[in-house]
C-alpha cells in the first residue's frame, strides 16, 4: 500500500462516528414517525409527566412498545425521563418541535417526506440508476402530506407579514382587490392563506397533480373561501387573465423547463403585474453551498430524489435542483424577458424574488 492510499486513523475513526450518528438519526426519525402518526407525543403534551400506562393508555398505543419507544426517544433526546418518579414528559421545547401542528419549529412534516422516500426505495434506486424521470405522482402520499407540513409554517409565518410586503407595489393591490394566480399550489396553504388575508381579491390556484387540487378544495370548502378557486392545470398552460401578482412557491425548479413556464406567466401577467418566485434557501456555487449553507446536503438529498427526477419528468427537463443559488435563478428570470428581477426578501429557508415586466 503507498503512501496515497494509506488511511488515517483518526480522520477515518471521525467519518465512521459522523455516520454512525446519522444511522442513528435514521432510526429516530422512524421514531418521531411513530410517535406523530399514532399521536403519542400529542398525548404527552397534554397529559405533562406521566407513567408508560397513562401515556398508553390516553394515545391508544401499545405499553410495552411504548416503553421500548420513550426509550429510544429519551436516549435521542426527544422526551424527557424523570428516574425519581419513573415518568416521560415533554419539555416546552421538545413539545414545540415534535408535538404541536402550529408551531413554526414542528419537524413533522419534514421527518413525514423523509420516511415516504424510504417508502418506495426501490422506485428511487430505479430512477437513479436509469437517469429516468419521475413525476410528482409516483410517489408515496408522504410526500405529498410531508412537503406541505414541512412549509406552511414558513409560509404562516413570512408570507402575509413579511415577503408580500416586501414586493413593490403588491400588498396595496392586494387591499384593494387584485387577480391572483398561485402555480403549483400542491395543497393549497399559500393560496388559502392569501385569499384569507385579501378578501378583496380573487385568488387562482394551479396544480398538475389532480390528488393535491382535490384534496385542496376540501380544505378550502372548509374554511368558506369564496375567493380562492382550484384548477387541474399545467404551469405553462395558465390562462391569460391580467393577473396582478402571479406566484411560485417552492415549485419552479421542479419544473422541467422554468424558463418557458416563467415567459408563459409572463403573458397572462397585467402590464404593471408581479411574478413572485419563492425557493429554497441556497448559495451561489457549490462549494459555498457545501462550507456555509447548513440544509445544503438535506436539499441536495431531496434534489436527487424529487426535485430533478420530477423536472426531468416534464418536457425539457432542465434538471435545475432546490439549489441553483441566486445567481442563476436571477438568470433565468432574466432569459424569461423579465426587465426587473430583484431578491426581494430572504429567510434562513427560503429566497423571494420579484420580477417585473
Amino acid at each position: 500500500m503507498n503512501s496515497t492510499t494509506e488511511i488515517n486513523h483518526e480522520k477515518l475513526m471521525e467519518l465512521f462516528g459522523n455516520v454512525f450518528n446519522d444511522v442513528a438519526g435514521s432510526m429516530a426519525i422512524m421514531m418521531s414517525y411513530l410517535g406523530d402518526q399514532t399521536g403519542v407525543y400529542r398525548a404527552m403534551d397534554k397529559l405533562g409527566p406521566a407513567s408508560v400506562e397513562e401515556i398508553a393508555k390516553e394515545s391508544n398505543v401499545d405499553e410495552r412498545y411504548l416503553l421500548e419507544w420513550l426509550s429510544s426517544n429519551s436516549g435521542r433526546g426527544y422526551v424527557t425521563y424523570h428516574d425519581d418518579e419513573e415518568k416521560f414528559s415533554l419539555s416546552p421545547e421538545q413539545a414545540a418541535v415534535f408535538a404541536r401542528e402550529n408551531e413554526p419549529t414542528c419537524i413533522q412534516g419534514l421527518v413525514q417526506g423523509v420516511v415516504g422516500q424510504f417508502v418506495k426505495e426501490d422506485i428511487a434506486v430505479d430512477v437513479f440508476q436509469t437517469g429516468r424521470g419521475r413525476p410528482w405522482g409516483e410517489h408515496h402520499e408522504c410526500c405529498f402530506c410531508g412537503t406541505e407540513r414541512f412549509f406552511r409554517p414558513a409560509y404562516a409565518g413570512h408570507l402575509l407579514d413579511e415577503w408580500i410586503p416586501a414586493m413593490e407595489g403588491v400588498e396595496d393591490k392586494l387591499k384593494k382587490g387584485a387577480k391572483v394566480a398561485d402555480i403549483g399550489c400542491g395543497l393549497g396553504t399559500s393560496s388559502m392563506l392569501m385569499a384569507e388575508q385579501y378578501p378583496n381579491s380573487t385568488i387562482h390556484a394551479f396544480d398538475f397533480h389532480g390528488p393535491s387540487i382535490d384534496e385542496a378544495k376540501k380544505r378550502a370548502a372548509e374554511k368558506g373561501l369564496d375567493n380562492l378557486e382550484f384548477f387541474v392545470s399545467d404551469a405553462a398552460a395558465i390562462p391569460n387573465e391580467s393577473y396582478d401578482l402571479a406566484c411560485i412557491f417552492d415549485a419552479w425548479h421542479d419544473m422541467g423547463d422554468p424558463v418557458g413556464v416563467a415567459k408563459s406567466i409572463k403573458d397572462t401577467l397585467a402590464d404593471d403585474g408581479t411574478f413572485m418566485v419563492v425557493e429554497p434557501m441556497a448559495l451561489d456555487g457549490l462549494k459555498n453551498n457545501i462550507e456555509n449553507n447548513p440544509s445544503s446536503s438535506m436539499f441536495y438529498g431531496f434534489g436527487t430524489l424529487i426535485c430533478v427526477p420530477a423536472s426531468k419528468a416534464q418536457p425539457v427537463g432542465l434538471g435545475l435542483g432546490p439549489q441553483a443559488g441566486p445567481k442563476k435563478l436571477m438568470e433565468l428570470l432574466s432569459e424569461a424577458g423579465f426587465s426587473s428581477v430583484s431578491l426581494a426578501a430572504e429567510t434562513t429557508s427560503n429566497l423571494v424574488f420579484q420580477a417585473n415586466n
